[in-house]
């Protein structure tokens, strides 16, 4: 395993970047549609690094639960997404989709399915929209809502964590005037990140020809 499998160079992280805002762009529109409010997602990082980096970047910065909604793709290039917030901004998430006036008990009891499918407009949204731009499609499972620390998030004890990698996305949510941050975690062993890699390099070579 060599470090360059796990640095990108300039282009190729400028043109990683341009496909994940262009996704992003993507999924924020068909949320704006979802909730009939204005939404503006944006993304200031993208990085690629072990698990365990991740999740210590996460539990570096929240200092609350966490809860996340995942889903598995497969494709050319396959793994596991996930949309992270820290709990409070998610029930902030959910509040600005479904509204003010909806009571506590009510609130709780829409929480996960309401960001069940806001995770899988903006996941959907976010890789189908890149896996387009790399002239591939990808195949999503339904999503599923997980809660836990960083840790538990990534699966870092578990025995595969050194063989895996992160394209690690911050991203800032604006719902309605709600400022809400979270992630953008897509998991994925060597083999499939070499292969995005290669997609990447194809689609500099197309842009630039």
């Amino acid at each position: 395993m060599s470090d360059a499998t796990l640095t990108l160079d300039d282009l190729e992280r400028d043109a990683l970047t341009e496909l994940v805002n262009i996704g992003v762009s993507r999924a924020a529109a068909s949320l704006r549609k979802m909730v009939n409010k204005q939404v503006i997602l944006s993304v200031p990082s993208v990085e690629i690094v072990t698990r365990k980096s991740a999740a210590s970047l996460i539990g570096q910065r929240e200092n609350e639960g966490l809860i996340a909604v995942h889903q598995q793709f497969e494709g050319p290039f396959s793994g596991r997404a996930l949309l992270i917030f820290p709990e409070s901004n998610g029930l902030s998430l959910v509040r600005a989709i479904v509204g003010d006036e909806m009571g506590e008990a009510d609130l709780a009891d829409m929480e996960e399915e309401a960001l069940a499918e806001t995770g899988n407009v903006i996941l959907n949204g976010c890789l189908g929209s890149m896996a387009n731009m790399l002239q591939h499609t990808l195949k999503m499972s339904l999503p599923g809502v997980r809660r836990g620390n960083s840790t538990i998030l990534f699966d870092v004890l578990d025995n595969t964590s050194d063989q895996s990698f992160v394209l690690f996305l911050y991203i800032n949510f604006s719902v309605q005037d709600r400022q809400i941050r979270g992630y953008i975690a897509m998991l994925m062993d060597l083999p499939s990140l070499e292969k995005l890699k290669k997609l990447i390099a194809d689609f500099i070579d197309r842009v630039m020809a």
